[in-house]
């Protein structure tokens, strides 16, 4: 008789067989002398984000070590997209999900996490979350997935089929076909680190850079080297910073990273938006800013190459917030000086 766990583990690689590879887009109207800009589009996956790959890593891992039985309920911390992917494959294998995040994440995740079969529990800051989230989990005998601690292993850095691998061999028939620079920002620290590693194990020249937004500690843990920072708020760009330094963030294996001013990383996710047609949330701003950047660098100092960034979810998830006028104006600010300096950008 097959068991309960097999069962399950069959479950999540049969929707991982039914799932084709994400989007590798080139942003041919961004016109940097000498670069080509890429966009890995992670917004195609079932659960709309990037965090679907942790999701479906995180629950194999759990499964895989024993954690999680026939109906133990499964407790996440999570301001939104993690909880979302988390939410699907738990209605999938059949077991229960609680989501504990911030009072503040977009309603439109929240009700996507209910769709799912989540159940969504609050708390006022999001330094709240994980606290709560390992008290609910003792209080019901349940499993905290904990995404924060288990992200960069739970991944196979090596290869099998995960992000980076998946980005160099898209790359393999362009004109530049290993990256210069991959950039992305850190959330749990997870993706940065299957990236990183796998550069080193297969000898690329590529360089890592993780870009991180206002009320973050990891940019400050990393050019200081010290683990034990930490912020009395959170980040206000959804899904990316924290305020203190993950067990998941490994900053042996990041090259370079990038502060970036949350109005920045709004102004270049209205820019995608608006002038190249493509609609992204704000941790793609993030994103985006930090490899226009290095791409201008590159061609002032007359180096060609290819940047690859990522695209974490779609802008359909923000309607209410990061593509409110009004809610940008209070939450962010003022963001029309950055927008002016991306307007200096060149496009056909």
């Amino acid at each position: 008789m097959v068991s309960w766990t097999s069962q399950a583990i069959s479950k999540i690689n049969a929707d991982y067989q039914r799932s084709a590879d994400t989007h590798l887009i080139k942003l041919d109207r961004v016109k940097i002398p000498g670069v080509d800009l890429y966009l890995k589009d992670e917004s195609t996956h079932p659960t709309g984000s990037l965090k679907h790959r942790l999701a479906r890593s995180l629950f194999l891992y759990a499964l895989c070590n024993g954690k999680i039985k026939q109906d133990t309920i499964i407790v996440e911390a999570s301001s939104g997209s993690t909880a979302v992917s988390e939410a699907y494959f738990a209605r999938m294998i059949g077991v229960p999900f609680i989501a504990v995040m911030p009072r503040s994440t977009a309603q439109s995740k929240i009700s996507l996490i209910e769709q799912f079969g989540g159940q969504c529990h609050f708390v006022d800051c999001s330094t709240q979350m994980h606290d709560e989230a390992i008290t609910i989990a003792r209080a019901k005998n349940g499993y905290f997935m904990d995404q924060f601690m288990y992200a960069e292993r739970a991944t196979d850095w090596r290869g099998n089929n995960n992000i980076a691998e998946s980005i160099f061999d898209q790359m393999r028939a362009e004109p530049h076909p290993i990256p210069h620079a991959v950039v992305m920002g850190a959330g749990t620290g997870g993706t940065s680190a299957t990236i990183g590693r796998y550069i080193r194990y297969k000898g690329l020249p590529t360089t890592l850079t993780v870009v991180d937004p206002e009320h973050s500690v990891f940019f400050q843990s990393y050019t200081q080297n010290d683990l034990t920072i930490t912020a009395d708020r959170g980040s206000k760009i959804e899904g990316i910073g924290r305020p203190k330094v993950e067990a998941s963030f490994q900053a042996d294996v990041i090259d370079h990273m990038i502060k970036v001013p949350d109005a920045a990383s709004v102004a270049a996710m209205k820019w995608l938006a608006t002038k190249i047609g493509i609609k992204a949330g704000p941790s793609t701003g993030t994103n985006l800013w930090g490899a226009l950047n290095i791409a201008k660098r590159m061609s002032e100092e007359r180096q060609t190459g290819s940047v690859v960034t990522l695209m974490c979810d779609s802008g359909a998830r923000y309607q209410d917030t990061y593509y409110n006028n009004g809610w940008v104006e209070k939450e962010i600010g003022d963001i029309a000086h950055y927008a002016a300096q991306l307007d200096e950008y060149h496009l056909a």
